[in-house]
């Protein structure tokens, strides 16, 4: 294609799942003409869409880290605008508990952590206060998060399109971006589906999650260095068949890069189990029945009266991952001009959990990282 067959766009944001959907929001109202591409027919298909709709209190985050900046001040906001927007939620609490004596010194360490992080609300529970919230454990100690929830993301996402909407943006479905060029007077973007077109950009937000760094890899004159790899970690989810007894969520003592296998509820009183951590070589959202056996172990551990053949395969999910199997977890990574060199480039990399709790104010960083 030739220059004159290029149509000029001032902001894109590629993705339209939950951080892509707050980005667009953000951008549009502070008056920027925003086009949201969105390769799949929907909003938030993938990792948005196959997570356990936690709003996270954060707890676990290294100090002044982006995750725990953006969790902190991303679940105020999140909170708000869930009242403010009628978007379903629960603020239900959590407990963190512990099954051993390690583990107990280990939930001093973590409500130190929160503190740290701007989160002083956690309350460390003898064995007998939290039995005495869920009859049903079985443990040492607790910590219990009163600012934890949960939420309807589709909910969420669907009031974040019609904000973005109101204030001007339009989404575009099947659009998958092919390659690109980034260079000085701005990026080009190549557009495929049904009407394949080229598009010179003044801004543009790779909010795609998952193939984020394959699409900052796709556009020609990006530096190489400054792609980092993805590595696809499924987690697999479980339902219960049965009643649940639990009121709150329950989440072992983690270990490491791993919350474990925990205990959340839907909001319509629904019990799941997960996730785990399985790598893989591609996107399959099957869950082996298999898997259980690790689930009724881990879960046993805290909960001994979990019954047989109560757990079901429920969904799926795949993390934007960028860093290797038995690394320690990266920070989010917010990649702008001032890192890479491209005027107008935001990469959103490895935007894994917190990211649903994160968004709000991800989305308000990236205007601020602009600032055009």
């Amino acid at each position: 294609m030739n220059d004159a067959s290029i149509e000029k766009a001032d902001c894109v944001v590629i993705g339209a799942g939950v951080v892509g959907l707050a980005a667009a929001r953000a951008m549009a109202q502070a008056g920027r003409e925003v086009i949201i591409l969105e390769a799949a027919d929907m909003i938030g298909s993938e990792t948005s869409s196959r997570n356990s709709e936690v709003i996270h209190a954060g707890i676990y985050y290294q100090k002044d880290s982006l995750k725990a900046r953006f969790c902190v001040a991303g679940k105020k906001m999140l909170y708000r605008y869930c009242a403010d927007h009628g978007v379903p939620h629960r603020n239900c609490g959590k407990l963190i508990v512990a099954v051993t004596e390690d583990q107990v010194e280990s939930l001093r360490g973590i409500q130190k952590k929160a503190a740290d992080n701007g989160v002083p609300d956690l309350e460390l529970l003898s064995a007998a206060d939290a039995i005495a919230l869920e009859p049903e454990l079985s443990c040492l100690a607790a910590l219990r998060s009163p600012s934890t929830g949960i939420i309807d993301t589709h909910g969420l996402m669907l009031a974040l399109q019609g904000d973005a909407e109101n204030s001007g943006a339009m989404v575009a479905f099947l659009s998958p971006v092919t390659g690109g060029l980034a260079q000085e007077d701005g990026i080009i973007l190549d557009v495929g589906g049904a009407n394949p077109m080229r598009l010179r950009c003044r801004t543009v937000i790779n909010a795609a999650g998952i193939p984020a760094p394959d699409l900052a890899g796709m556009l020609s004159g990006f530096p190489d260095q400054f792609v980092p790899t993805t590595y696809l970690t499924k987690g697999n989810y479980y339902s219960l068949s049965v009643k649940s007894p639990f009121t709150q969520l329950v989440y072992p003592a983690p270990t490491s890069a791993f919350l474990g296998v925990h205990i959340t509820i839907d909001l319509s009183g629904q019990a799941r189990f997960g996730p785990d951590v399985e790598h893989v070589d591609t996107k399959d959202y099957e869950v082996d029945p298999s898997r259980s056996e690790g689930f009724y172990e881990a879960v046993r551990r805290y909960w001994p009266g979990l019954p047989d053949d109560t757990l079901q395969p429920a969904y799926s999910g795949i993390r934007p991952r960028i860093t290797a199997p038995g690394e320690p977890l990266c920070d989010f990574v917010v990649q702008g001009p001032q890192d890479h060199g491209i005027n107008g480039l935001v990469n959103l990399f490895g935007i894994e959990s917190p990211g649903l709790t994160s968004s709000m104010a991800i989305a308000d960083y990236v205007v601020e990282m602009l600032g055009d």
